[in-house]
Parts: C-alpha cells; sequence; structure tokens
C-alpha cells in the first residue's frame, strides 16, 4: 500500500489525497503536521534520499512524498490514478 506524507495546511497534499480517494486509490495517509512520529519518518527520507536535493536546494518541503510498495519515492501522483 502506498504511503503518502502529507499535511492538511499543504493544498498539493489535499489535492493529491482528494485524487486518490475519488480514483479508489487505498493509500495510508500520514499526516506530519498532527504526529511527530510520521515527522520524523518523513525527515529521515528528506535527509538521505538523494531525490529530495532539488527540493532542498529551493527551499521546498518536498510534500506530498508518496512512497511506493517497493519504498522507492516519487512525487507524482499522477500516475497512481491511471
Amino acid at each position: 500500500m502506498l504511503k503518502i506524507y502529507g499535511s492538511q495546511l499543504c493544498p498539493d497534499c489535499v489535492k493529491c489525497k482528494e485524487e486518490l480517494d475519488a480514483a479508489g486509490v487505498p493509500f495510508l495517509y500520514l499526516n506530519i503536521s498532527e504526529n511527530l512520529l510520521y515527522l520524523k519518518k518523513f525527515l529521515k527520507h528528506r535527509d538521505e534520499n538523494e531525490q529530495f536535493s532539488a527540493i532542498r536546494a529551493r527551499g521546498q518541503i518536498g510534500i506530498p512524498c508518496i512512497e511506493r510498495e517497493d519504498g522507492t519515492i516519487t512525487f507524482e501522483w499522477d500516475e497512481f490514478l491511471k
């Protein structure tokens, strides 16, 4: 099952969650604004994964962050809507 690290404060996260729900895609939503454990897990990904280097350089957060079942990370939820 997909894991989505996000926040209700992020418009992209809200849109991602709504579109995946509407498409019937199963996922676990990990709200980093409401749970420190989820925030720590997200920050570990962000600190250790090279995919975040450009995001960090632009001063962005990197959410929604979608972790596939195989542990790889993507920021594009469109691929799961097809």
